[in-house]
């Protein structure tokens, strides 16, 4: 990813909270790089940071968020859920440039997810909806507003960001545990670089030369159980572009211009799949 990025789309502005919050995003996304490169976490003056807080448990495997808030909090804080970058196999939640949002007056609950070395999908997109659940269930007690829960993620986290906004409602992907009386929905998306059709990024990939397609196949793989093209019922059920619909929240979409892993035509085609 270079650090000049491109603002494929803004789709139906419709609550006037967003403002500031997708404002904030585009200024993070020229950021994002050089700040995850880092091999410590951002520090942000005024912050009250509460680590590791358990949000599931499924399978053996312990989930938990990171929540950053403000010192002194008026009310109730509206809410930025960032994940992780990795290809859906590294990465963590301590990596987290979205808590210099903290600073606007947010709330900031940056995740972990079950990597594919541990569970193939949907156990990524079942993670995040259960970590949104466990913010509403828990909102009253850490003083957040259950009503508006932003999502923001890069690469892979980009494409869980937009999974989450596009199948609010799909069962199938809902998961089980606790708190499910609790919505998994969210208000507001920024996508930043992340795929939203598997099985197309899938078969551009095995027909590039480019440096990074042979990784590009590999995660997927790994997502998905195998290789998208005899997989194409998980890859698609993978792909945020799906389950489009009239009722998604709005999207602030950012790539990167040179993007040598997840090509900008391949989001351009998503952008016009999201406006219709």
């Amino acid at each position: 990813m270079t650090s000049q990025y491109h603002v494929v789309g803004l789709i139906r502005r419709r609550y006037p909270w967003l403002a500031l919050t997708l404002a904030a995003a585009v200024l993070g996304g020229q950021i994002a790089q050089p700040v995850m490169a880092r091999r410590r976490p951002t520090e942000v003056a005024s912050v009250a940071t509460l680590r590791d807080l358990v949000y599931e448990r499924v399978n053996g495997a312990v989930l938990t968020l990171d929540l950053y808030c403000p010192e002194k909090v008026s009310g109730s804080l509206p809410v930025i859920v960032w994940i992780h970058t990795g290809g859906w196999s590294k990465g963590r939640k301590e990596r987290c440039p979205a808590v210099a949002l903290v600073q606007d007056g947010y709330a900031v609950a940056s995740i972990d997810y079950r990597l594919t070395s541990t569970a193939p999908f949907p156990a990524q997109i079942e993670d995040c909806k259960a970590a949104v659940r466990w913010l509403r269930a828990n909102a009253s007690t850490y003083h957040l507003d259950p009503d508006h829960i932003g999502v923001w993620g890069h690469s892979a986290g980009g494409h869980l960001a937009a999974l989450l906004g596009t199948s609010g409602g799909v069962r199938e992907l809902e998961g089980t545990g606790d708190n499910m009386s609790y919505s998994s929905r969210v208000q507001a998306v920024c996508d930043v670089a992340g795929p939203s059709d598997l099985v197309r990024l899938y078969q551009e990939a095995s027909q590039s030369r480019g440096d990074k397609s042979g990784k590009v196949m590999y995660d997927v793989a790994a997502l998905v159980g195998g290789s998208a093209e005899k997989n194409i019922t998980t890859a698609t059920a993978a792909s945020p572009i799906h389950y489009v619909s009239k009722d998604d929240p709005p999207f602030l979409i950012i790539h990167g211009e040179n993007d040598a892993t997840i090509p900008v035509t391949h989001r351009q085609v998503s952008q016009e799949g999201l406006g219709n």
